[in-house]
């Protein structure tokens, strides 16, 4: 063993019934991976491993959020604040504000001012245990732009201290430049920004928005066939404001997830059921655009469709870097309970990024992404909002405290607790 976890409980979330919590727990790690996770009692580990006394903490699998956009530059606060003064969307984007403002910025800024908004962002994913990320493109909407925000994506997924998986979704929204013409714009799509992406190891996946704003189910199928010759996984923006049927076409041709669905029917959750596709709920969009359309909950629950939960961070719908807010607002919006939120964040936040055999769960033969926790049951991670209860992460065997954080230009040396007691650094608590 590498390192050794002791003095904890744990919730392994590696069954369909409930978080399957563990008292007077430890956890063995080994090159990354989870080698023990059991009672103390019944394991003896040999050799001069690293000890981490947890301090009682709760440890949980490392959090997920299978769906952000956190590569982009601009600001939306004024557009938010004319909002609430009731000025119509269709004015704002007149005046140069919505989602093309955001299309505008991010073509301006550079690579490295793009990684730099997004590190800040990130950190308050950290905060609240995320382990892994997912980050989409989609606010460049040309091959070079849409490119550059997925190399941004992936030198985020250079840090030491959390994993990314990146997604490709140039079908974001229709640039200024194709107005009159959209077919051409899923041509440019499908023919050189997938392909590329494709052949630069850029994108582990590729998105779309079909929606009556975004684009149509024909379109989308055309998006979806390029990505799978390209060797791509595919997901959907679908049913967030209309039914048109996308949710059901992305489960058909093999998605890994469909998201936001508000307006998703009975023959889109049968769909999902067949497929396995993951539900992913964004209730910060929901919360944010004073949404009524919820999800369909029961549904969902009833075929047994997984639901995971993530915060949709971005500029204009979910500005909102919080995991464990989401958590609380699935519970209190939609009716979720604390132990649906957690393997929302967890197992199946795993599943819905392509990634349900190695994360999201605490078992032999995992990654070893952990959060640990200074809460006595599994239910508090949804409760409360803002108190930082996190002691530290474990990200693919590597210890964090909650307090470390990656700054742009700088690097830092990793202390695991047992260095710390030694120099006489103070622990987290």
């Amino acid at each position: 063993m590498d390192r050794v976890l002791t003095n904890l409980s744990m919730v392994t979330m590696n069954t369909d019934s409930g978080y399957r919590l563990i008292e007077n727990a430890m956890i063995g790690i080994e090159n990354g991976k989870i080698m023990f996770a059991g009672e103390a009692d019944h394991y003896d580990f040999h050799g001069h491993p690293d000890i981490v006394d947890c301090q009682g903490a709760l440890v949980t699998p490392g959090f997920i959020d299978c769906h952000t956009h956190l590569v982009f530059a601009g600001n939306r606060a004024e557009e938010f604040e004319q909002r609430l003064q009731e000025v119509p969307y269709e004015d704002i984007a007149k005046a140069g504000g919505g989602i093309l403002s955001t299309v505008q910025a991010t073509r301006h800024a550079s690579e490295e001012t793009l990684y730099d908004l997004a590190l800040k962002r990130l950190q308050g994913l950290k905060s609240d245990g995320v382990t892994t990320v997912e980050i989409k493109s989609g606010y460049g909407l040309t091959v070079d732009d849409e490119l550059k925000m997925l190399r941004v994506a992936r030198r985020l997924g250079k840090l030491e201290d959390i994993n990314v998986v990146t997604t490709l979704l140039a079908a974001h929204a229709l640039p200024p430049e194709y107005t009159n013409d959209p077919d051409g714009y899923i041509s440019l799509v499908c023919e050189q920004i997938i392909p590329a992406a494709a052949a630069e190891n850029l994108a582990d996946a590729v998105d779309v928005f079909c929606e009556g704003i975004g684009f149509s189910t024909a379109q989308c199928k055309r998006v979806f066939d390029a990505a799978i010759k390209h060797g791509l996984a595919i997901k959907g923006h679908t049913e967030q404001l209309s039914n048109l049927g996308g949710s059901a076409l992305a489960a058909r041709m093999g998605a890994l997830s469909v998201d936001h669905i508000e307006y998703l029917d009975n023959e889109g959750v049968a769909a999902l059921a067949a497929s396995g596709t993951v539900a992913t709920l964004l209730p910060g969009a929901f919360y944010f655009l004073r949404e009524t359309q919820m999800p369909p909950i029961d549904q969902l629950r009833n075929l047994d469709v997984p639901m995971a939960i993530a915060t949709d961070f971005n500029p204009g719908t979910s500005p909102i870097a919080s995991l464990r807010t989401m958590m609380n607002m699935a519970c209190t919006l939609f009716r979720l309970t604390p132990e649906e939120a957690l393997g929302g964040v967890t197992r199946h936040a795993a599943k819905a990024l392509g990634h349900g055999t190695s994360k999201g769960q605490i078992e032999i033969g995992m990654d070893a992404d952990l959060a640990a926790w200074d809460v006595n049951h599994p239910a508090e991670l949804s409760y409360r909002i803002g108190v930082p209860d996190l002691k530290f992460r474990v990200v693919n065997g590597h210890l964090f405290h909650a307090h470390q954080a990656i700054a742009p230009h700088h690097s830092y040396t990793l202390k695991t607790v047992a260095e710390q007691s030694a120099t006489g650094e103070q622990h987290v608590n």
